[in-house]
């Protein structure tokens, strides 16, 4: 089959073939954009047979070239509002006279190998040109001379289809953006289940499935950034589906502010889609011949379940989304200070934990909050990116020097959208924080948020930033972000503005991001916002890792790592084996279940290596053999779910397999030990049904098929939080 992008000139149909997947839609006669089908691959172009085309009594209909037909009946490619489709719509405008109403219709369309970027915001990319192929559609609303340029991309190789949008104001008339979704797809059924990621802090994406009802059901966020309580991501299921069989179409938006992803079931037994920035209090006044670019929504389609979509997802944004020096390689091992000393530390505790990393194996000091300004606490000094020399003895320079001497790399936390009400920043500048006027400035963990619309404000925090980075042999960099954002408003924007100052912030951030991975692309970023209040597809494209959760408990970090794996690729998640009892939740869990934990992660330590046993210290240096034997089959293979820990709570697993299938790793948790049960028989994925593995352990030799289908069993494990993992070799 021809993979790509074809129009069919005469039915005036446009199909967009993936790798096993087909999109079709139809230009009418009276040039609107009709929904035909998105699902398997078909062969056919023509299926304008499924079209329902008419009018139903009490629904206004419209008479034209297409005959009596009534939008809010019609499949609509990309829905506007106040033309009679009472669905929700994906884009509204207001013009001088403050109408709203909007009517787009087809006019041209390209059709090119490759994939363009979206000025100031991340996206998928291609490798190279034959990777995908880009239909741009271009369409107007000829009353305000509004031109909207629906933008699809087709990946070859992947189930993958990545829309965008892209609107020009081609009137001499200022129009006002009062909504602008990326995505819309008009389902013929309403019989489907919504997946959704939801938490909160220290317990991000715990998974919420449900029937997809009558009305509209939502996830999104109105915090300025993407958030812990709701992800932007969310999947339409077949009641049926499961991890291995089933339809299920996944939506992620490529974007880590404020955020709106919707599903409403309509009353003719279909439902609708919508994905993009959350119209919440947005307004973006687009002058004469200006443009507004809208972020990317990737859309993954799966014919085998849950699990494939997801691997999917991995593929794509491990392959065609993260950039960078440590795109393909292995992360180095790091221990962070932050759970070893929170505040308490200066250069001679830094260097001890150094020496004692390094004789462990680890590769990696971070320092974390608390080195700069008068930071002693949370309620002092962000904002004041200057070494504090009390506690850094002989400067910056001197410590990382004395760090690398002893073997290790260094990093360092930074929390550069924030400010202190108690800093010099803040005495000096008490406009450059996100406020409105007259009223009071709600602080968060004794913080306020700077305003990164700002191109002043973005120079002096990233200056301080660059001089420090410059000073010293620094190799990581965290860029921490611990509060989001109440009364939003500025003192530079005028009033018919203020409200493009959500989307104007988040693309600051990005403009600091970009510069900082440009300056600097030997430094490995990972971003953090209050542990994972900012885990997203956005994020991903300036840092290959992000911190998963200020939850660091292997056993919370279960359903967390779970939830996260729907979408983002375990190689982006970072993972620490943390003291016990936990900070958190005071757990005790052995070492060995922390490292295996872990290990599906990007690994690394958050504890006091100086406090610890000897015992504790040889299941370190286990831990990092082990962790650097599986970590290329972890990072590049196929992961496969097992256990579902928001199904149970007896056990947890799950599984990497190499993409030439020549090896697998199993991992095995038992949760809560249960008496009087013979050993647990699990079924194992994605193997080659035909090949033969051996146990490295038991030497054990297994058909890929028996492994499959009959299982493997798991040796008795004594007591809670226990753990085993099985190693096959293909032979």
């Amino acid at each position: 089959m021809l993979l790509g992008i074809k129009f069919d000139e005469s039915k005036r149909i446009f199909k967009l073939d993936a790798k096993d997947t087909s999109y079709l839609f139809h230009v009418t006669d009276s040039n609107h954009l009709l929904h035909m089908y998105y699902g398997k691959f078909v062969e056919d172009t023509d299926l304008y047979y499924l079209l329902r085309l008419g009018d139903e009594k009490f629904v206004p209909a419209v008479h034209d070239a297409m005959g009596p037909h009534s939008f809010d009946c019609a499949p609509l490619e990309y829905s506007t509002s106040g033309v009679a489709d009472f669905r929700e719509p994906c884009l509204q405008v207001m013009d001088k006279k403050g109408m709203s109403a909007c009517e787009i219709e087809y006019t041209s369309h390209k059709i090119y190998d490759g994939k363009p970027k979206i000025t100031g915001l991340p996206a998928t990319f291609a490798n190279k040109d034959s990777d995908c192929q880009t239909l741009e559609l271009n369409c107007i609303d000829k009353h305000l001379n509004l031109e909207v340029v629906l933008i699809y991309t087709v990946f070859n190789e992947l189930d993958v289809i990545t829309r965008s949008v892209r609107l020009k104001n081609a009137s001499d008339d200022v129009v006002h953006i009062r909504r602008v979704l990326s995505t819309c797809i008009d389902f013929d059924t309403a019989d489907m289940d919504m997946i959704t990621l939801q938490g909160t802090w220290a317990r991000e994406r715990h998974v919420q499935r449900g029937k997809l009802r009558y009305g509209k059901q939502s996830v999104d966020s109105i915090r300025g950034a993407s958030s812990h309580s709701l992800n932007p991501f969310a999947a339409l299921v077949s009641p049926d589906a499961t991890e291995d069989a089933g339809e299920a179409y996944g939506f992620s938006l490529v974007y880590s502010g404020s955020f709106l992803a919707l599903a409403e079931g309509t009353q003719y037994e279909k439902s609708r889609f919508v994905m993009g920035i959350n119209p919440y209090d947005f307004d973006w006044k687009l002058e004469p011949n200006a443009e507004f670019e809208a972020p990317e929504v990737v859309m993954v389609y799966s014919d085998e379940g849950i699990g494939k979509m997801s691997r999917t997802f991995h593929d794509l944004y491990r392959n065609h989304l993260i950039r960078g020096k440590y795109k393909d390689v292995r992360r180095p091992i790091l221990i962070n200070n932050w759970e070893a000393t929170y505040f308490d530390f200066d250069t001679d505790k830094l260097i001890d934990i150094a020496r004692e990393s390094a004789e462990l194996g680890i590769e990696m000091l971070v320092m974390d909050d608390g080195w700069f300004g008068k930071r002693n606490d949370d309620t002092t000094g962000l904002g004041d990116w200057v070494v504090n020399e009390n506690k850094i003895k002989g400067g910056l320079k001197n410590l990382v020097e004395e760090v690398n001497k002893l073997g290790l790399k260094f990093g360092i936390w930074f929390e550069p959208e924030m400010i202190s009400p108690d800093s010099d920043l803040y005495r000096a500048h008490p406009d450059w924080c996100i406020h409105v006027d007259g009223r009071k400035r709600t602080t968060a963990r004794s913080q306020l948020v700077l305003d990164m619309s700002r191109q002043d404000v973005r120079d002096h925090v990233y200056g301080q930033m660059k001089e420090i980075l410059s000073s010293a042999n620094i190799e990581y960099v965290k860029w921490d972000m611990n509060r989001q954002i109440t009364e939003m408003g500025n003192e530079v924007l005028p009033a018919d503005q203020q409200r493009e100052l959500w989307h104007r912030y988040m693309l600051g951030v990005y403009d600091m991001l970009e510069k900082l991975t440009t300056d600097f692309p030997h430094i490995l970023l990972e971003t953090c916002a209050g542990g994972g209040g900012r885990f997203d597809a956005g994020m991903l494209y300036y840092s290959p890792q992000i911190w998963t959760s200020d939850d660091s408990d292997a056993i919370e970090r279960l359903k967390i790592q779970h939830g996260t794996s729907l979408v983002y690729p375990v190689s982006t998640m970072g993972a620490h084996v943390s003291d016990s009892p936990n900070h958190i939740v005071g757990r005790k869990t052995p070492f060995k279940t922390r490292g295996h934990v872990a290990m599906v992660g990007t690994f690394g330590y958050e504890l006091d290596v100086t406090k610890l046993s000897e015992d504790d210290k040889n299941d370190i240096r286990e831990q990092i053999i082990e962790f650097n034997k599986y970590n290329k089959l972890v990072r590049t293979g196929d992961y496969y779910r097992i256990g579902d820990p928001f199904a149970n709570s007896r056990f947890d697993s799950w599984m990497f397999v190499a993409k030439d299938k020549s090896e697998a790793l199993v991992e095995y948790i038992q949760v809560l030990k249960v008496p009087s049960l013979f050993e647990h028989r699990i079924r194992l994925k994605g193997l080659d049904a035909k090949a033969k593995y051996k146990d490295e352990e038991t030497g054990q030799i297994y058909g890929g098929d028996t492994l499959m289908n009959a299982g493997i069993l798991i040796p008795k494990l004594h007591g809670d939080f226990q753990s085993h993992i099985i190693h096959l070799i293909k032979v």
